[in-house]
């Protein structure tokens, strides 16, 4: 079935391509997904023609973003999507009792929706508010400290038309209000924007702070954010005043130094004097005297990107690689020469065919005579060499 999106939803996605730069305008494609999900309640291949059309893209690479990210449905959702927390913290707090009792109550599972076309549930990973665990949410807006009998009475709430208050943020709206919002578009409903402040669990390391005086050391709330003009002007000013800081360079003399007999002390090719060895001190030696190295630091270079640095000195039919940073070794077949691709190839597939696949829930590498055999043998009392029992059930599990 083919959907004809209406004149307002291509007005809006005109507008929300003119955001972004003319070069750019493949960036719209999270908001428009979107907003045809406003209008359908999901992202059906027509979404997705419509996404391509408008951003002269083909409908693979539409359908490849609109897969990857769980907030796009890619089939008919309820009105309200109903997420129960079930990771670690909620599920210890009892997120995973709220979610089966949920689907229990609802008759549905996981991303399954009521006969009614109101509520689809569905377990999250992760909410990120393990500090108001468990919780659920209702169109991604939280319902914090669920139990059970909680989470039912604001199902119940919605399949009976109501609009139960969220305890964190604004009133409750359908998935389509909410992805007219996810678009970039204002939600004029009354009581659609309301201020939320931070609940105690979030202010409790704050409170814990303040009760034992613990603070970042040096730091000043008042102090003002410079902006980059101030801030390279700044940096610009320290450089000066720590190269003004530096001592200034002792020059050598262009009179004869008189040595201890007061004849003149040899002079290097300007007529400067060269200054006197001093004796032998012993110190600590120079990290070139103490390695005995005299290998150069290697940096690798910049024209490649690390990926494509890391694929050529890790890959081994890589005959053309060059090594390009330190550690870097090309490996050969002990003639000094890289193999070529095909040898790995073979190789490759020399050890597939030595590795045959496991079956019947067997590892690799059992064989089913081998284990016949060694049950025979321990049966019998008895191997080859006339082992007694144990020593046959021995020998039979190291064969």
């Amino acid at each position: 079935m083919t959907t004809t999106f209406t004149d307002e939803t291509r007005e809006r996605a005109r507008e929300i391509i003119a955001r972004y730069p003319a070069d750019r305008s493949r960036s719209a494609l999270l908001p428009l997904l979107h907003l045809v999900q406003a209008e359908e309640g999901y992202v059906s291949p027509a979404g997705v023609a419509f996404c391509a059309e408008v951003l002269g893209l083909n409908k693979a690479q539409v359908g490849a973003v609109a897969t990857f990210y769980t907030m796009y449905k890619r089939k008919p959702t309820g009105d309200f999507l109903v997420s129960v927390c079930t990771n670690t913290m909620c599920n210890v707090l009892g997120g995973q009792e709220v979610y089966d009792t949920l689907a229990e109550h609802l008759g549905v599972g996981h991303d399954e929706t009521t006969a009614d076309g109101t509520i689809t549930l569905e377990h999250a990973e992760c909410l990120a508010a393990c500090d108001y665990g468990p919780v659920m949410t209702v169109n991604y807006d939280f319902f914090d400290g669920v139990d059970a009998s909680t989470a039912v009475g604001v199902v119940d709430e919605l399949r009976a038309g109501g609009r139960p208050m969220p305890t964190r943020g604004a009133r409750l709206c359908t998935l389509k209000e909410m992805a007219v919002q996810l678009a970039g578009f204002a939600d004029e409903r009354d009581g659609a924007v309301a201020d939320g402040g931070p609940g105690e669990p979030t202010l409790r390391g704050l409170r814990l702070a303040q009760q034992h005086g613990v603070s970042v050391p040096g730091f000043d709330p008042n102090t003002p954010i410079r902006s980059k003009a101030e801030a390279d002007k700044a940096a610009a000013e320290a450089k000066a005043k720590a190269e003004a800081a530096k001592p200034a360079p002792v020059e050598a003399s262009a009179a004869p130094v008189k040595g201890g007999d007061g004849a003149s002390a040899p002079t290097g090719a300007a007529g400067v004097a060269e200054p006197a060895k001093p004796a032998d001190v012993t110190g600590p030696a120079k990290p070139a005297d103490a390695t005995g190295s005299t290998t150069r630091d290697v940096k690798a270079p910049d024209d490649k990107s690390p990926q494509v640095r890391t694929a050529e000195t890790r890959q081994p039919d890589a005959g053309t690689a060059v090594p390009d940073a330190p550690g870097t070794k090309v490996p050969t077949d002990g003639t000094g020469t890289a193999p070529e691709a095909g040898d790995a190839r073979a190789a490759e597939a020399a050890g597939v065919a030595a590795n045959a696949p496991a079956g019947d829930g067997k590892p690799a590498g059992d064989e089913a005579g081998a284990q016949e055999r060694n049950l025979t043998e321990a049966k019998a009392g008895t191997d080859a060499d006339g082992a007694g029992p144990a020593d046959a059930n021995e020998t039979g599990a190291q064969k």
